[in-house]
């Protein structure tokens, strides 16, 4: 006899304080990145925000034409990351409408 329903969706949803939004939100599953900055986004940087890192993040690798697998490429990215969502990046665009 079933007593009970368990929806993995509801129960499993981690959030966090993201950093980009300043609101709770829910997180991303794993450090996206390796090493601190991956623990850092991990512990403070929401799906959503994410999603819209991805989306800077292919304009960066398109706009200097580099190749993701090369060392210099990945530094470079981590940089533009980290101003993104720490630093001087970190404030939305003005333009920015959230869509609900």
């Amino acid at each position: 006899m079933v007593t009970g329903c368990y929806n993995p969706t509801m129960a499993d949803t981690r959030t966090v304080l993201c950093v980009k939004f300043k609101k709770e939100l829910p997180g991303l599953d794993a450090p996206p990145w390796p090493g601190e900055l991956g623990q850092r986004i991990f512990d403070n940087v929401s799906v959503d925000a994410w999603k819209l890192w991805e989306d800077r993040m292919k304009m960066i690798l398109n706009e200097y034409r580099l190749m993701p697998w090369q060392k210099e490429a990945q530094d470079l990215v981590a940089r533009h990351m980290e101003d993104f969502f720490f630093g001087e990046g970190s404030a939305l665009p003005p333009e920015y409408k959230p869509q609900h």
